[in-house]
């Protein structure tokens, strides 16, 4: 009898102590960064230490590749044995969409993106059905994106330098893949539980697009991840404390 007593106090000090490991073990949050971007777009924000973070890079995709595939390929670099949460930037955000599908994440949040291409702005839609952008060499596009960008959204001009470099690192190859990749998205729809940060002044994925996001950020732009990170964190932090 106190044979059977002390293994059955063991195993229960095994357990408590099996426990409490595990409760401590953080778990991981995967960050997808944009088209024009890397890891630096998220260099400002504040978040709950409790987390690991790792922060995803991806390759210029094969030509003819589409979106649910390269997420694919992106999976690969997840550890979906451990619970993990996406968190992802405009293509970034897209690249999440089709994670969620495949992987089974804890939570997915995409901010200034597109849950599916229905979100998608008309210049996409229009270039699905006529891909004028073939038409120009893969250098011509990447400079348009130089051009275009501190136009399109001024409010990049808040870090110039940083948004700079980071569009600037990218090669022309590279730009006029992840084009093809956003105009010959296949998705329609989207699971519901996919959070969506957006702001209302965005004009790379206009917020008049975006169904039922589930935070707005009012005069928000597509960089906000980066030039309004103190608010970014906040909903962010909130939203993972839940």
């Amino acid at each position: 009898m106190k044979k059977f007593n002390l293994n059955l106090l063991t195993i229960f000090a095994f357990m408590l102590i099996s426990s409490t490991s595990y409760s401590q073990i953080k778990k991981t949050i995967y960050f997808i960064p944009g088209q024009g971007s890397d890891k630096r777009i998220f260099a400002d924000l504040t978040l709950d230490s409790s987390y690991n973070y790792k922060f995803l890079d991806y390759n210029t995709p094969d030509r003819k590749l589409l979106l649910s595939e390269f997420a694919k390929q992106i999976a690969t670099s997840i550890d979906s044995s451990e619970k993990f949460i996406l968190i992802g930037v405009s293509l970034g955000g897209m690249i999440c969409a089709e994670l969620n599908e495949i992987l089974n994440p804890e939570k997915v949040i995409i901010i200034s993106s597109a849950k599916n291409r229905m979100e998608l702005p008309f210049r996409y839609k229009f270039q699905r059905i006529i891909p004028l952008f073939e038409i120009f060499p893969a250098r011509v596009l990447f400079w348009g994106a130089k051009i275009l960008q501190p136009i399109v959204e001024s409010d990049r001009n808040k870090n110039k330098d940083t948004f700079k470099s980071m569009l600037f690192s990218k090669n022309p190859t590279y730009i006029k893949r992840t084009i093809r990749l956003i105009i010959n998205w296949k998705r329609t729809s989207n699971s519901k539980e996919i959070i969506h940060i957006h702001g209302t002044n965005d004009h790379t994925l206009p917020f008049k697009n975006i169904s039922n996001p589930d935070y707005v950020i009012k005069n928000g732009s597509h960089m906000m991840t980066l030039t309004r990170a103190d608010e970014i964190s906040k909903i962010l932090n909130k939203i993972l404390s839940k």
